[in-house]
C-alpha cells in the first residue's frame, strides 16, 4: 500500500495554547501516548474492514496489517501494510486488476477449495505430478480453454473425458474498495480530541 500522512500537529498546537505550564511540559509525552493509542485503533478498525470487505480473507491477510508506536522524539506512529500483502492489496485501494500470484487468474471450477474459499498451497505443483492430469488448453464447443484438466475413468456406458479443475484466466479489474486512508483519516479526526485529552489528563497526573 503506497505511503500516506495524516498530520494532527495543527491539533496539538491549537490545544497547547491554553494549557498550564506544568501540562505544557508534558504535551510531548501525552502526544505520543494518544497517536500510539490512535495507531492501535486504526489498525483494529483496518483488519476488521478487510474482513467486512472480503468474503474469509485469510489471516495472514488480516494480520498483514502492523501498528508501530510513536516516541517523544519522533512523534509519529506508523500503521502499516507488510510488503507481501502490500502488493496484491494495492489495487483494492486505488484501483486496477488483481495482482496475480503466477502468470495466469487461477479460476477454480471442480476442485475442493480450503476454509478461505481459496485454492490450498501447493494443489497446483500437486496436481502437475499426476498421471490423470493435463494442463494447457484444450478446444471445446465453447472455444479454445486453458486450465488444468483432469482425464476421467472410462465406465460402462460413459467414455473416459475430460473435466475442468482450475481455468487460467487474465487479471481481472479490482471492483471492492478498501479506502485504507480515508477510514483511517476519519477515524483520527473523529478521535484525536478525546484520545489526547484522555492522555494530557493522564500525563499531568502523574508529572513529578
Amino acid at each position: 500500500m503506497s505511503p500516506f500522512e495524516i498530520s494532527v500537529r495543527s491539533n496539538v498546537k491549537q490545544i497547547s495554547k491554553n494549557l498550564s505550564a506544568l501540562a505544557y511540559k508534558q504535551v510531548n509525552f501525552a502526544a505520543a501516548s494518544a497517536l500510539t493509542a490512535l495507531a492501535k485503533e486504526v489498525q483494529a478498525a483496518e483488519k476488521v474492514n478487510l474482513k467486512a470487505t472480503f468474503k474469509r480473507p485469510k489471516p495472514f491477510t488480516v494480520n498483514s496489517i502492523g501498528m508501530r508506536g510513536a516516541n517523544k522524539a519522533t512523534l509519529e506512529a506508523r500503521v502499516f501494510v507488510k510488503p507481501v500483502a502490500a502488493k496484491y492489496l494495492q489495487p483494492y485501494e486505488t484501483g486496477g486488476v488483481h495482482v496475480l500470484p503466477g502468470r495466469a487468474l487461477l479460476n477454480p471450477k471442480d476442485i475442493r477449495l480450503n476454509q478461505y474459499g481459496q485454492l490450498s498451497r501447493g494443489t497446483l505443483q500437486r496436481l502437475k505430478e499426476r498421471s490423470d492430469i493435463y494442463i494447457g488448453p484444450i478446444d471445446t464447443k465453447h472455444g479454445k480453454i486453458d486450465g488444468v484438466w483432469q482425464r476421467t475413468k472410462a465406465t460402462k456406458g460413459n467414455p473416459s473425458r475430460l473435466r475442468l479443475l482450475i481455468r487460467f484466466g487474465d487479471a481481472l479489474p479490482v471492483n471492492e474498495r478498501l479506502n485504507y486512508g480515508a477510514r483511517a483519516k476519519a477515524l483520527v479526526d473523529r478521535r484525536f480530541n478525546a484520545v489526547f485529552g484522555s492522555a494530557m489528563a493522564k500525563a499531568v497526573a502523574t508529572a513529578r
